[in-house]
């Protein structure tokens, strides 16, 4: 099975993507991800105002099969959160780079997007 994996984005090996708009990044979980876990019951995210750290643990994603933990891809603060997932949490499976975005970051350090898997090294990582 082939997988979206959209050029306009970098990526973790944990299967976050991230893309820039304007001074924000917005994360959310991949395609492949979303394919992964199955039907998503629940997402649990920071609030709008709280930092992360690239490469640590943000929130959760409930499936009916699994829990999983999320990954920032890169370090800042919080400045919006997908609201719609606490009602709509099927919105990662149907359009996980869509609708199905999780939050969107003022970064603190722009080289860590630089960093993140270009799309071919993710997909490489998926094949």
């Amino acid at each position: 099975m082939r997988f979206e994996i959209p050029d306009d984005c970098r990526y973790l090996e944990t299967h976050e993507w991230a893309r820039r708009d304007g001074d924000t990044v917005r994360i959310g979980i991949t395609d492949f991800a979303q394919d992964e876990l199955g039907d998503i019951v629940f997402v649990e995210l920071p609030a709008a105002g709280e930092t992360v750290e690239a490469d640590t643990e943000f929130g959760v994603v409930e499936s009916i099969k699994a829990v999983s933990d999320l990954y920032a891809p890169v370090s800042g603060e919080v400045v919006a959160v997908n609201d719609d997932l606490a009602d709509a949490p099927e919105f990662v499976n149907d359009d996980p780079f869509g609708d199905g975005w999780m939050l969107e970051i003022d970064p603190s350090d722009e080289a860590e997007f630089d960093d993140l898997l270009s799309p071919d090294e993710y997909e490489a990582q998926t094949a």
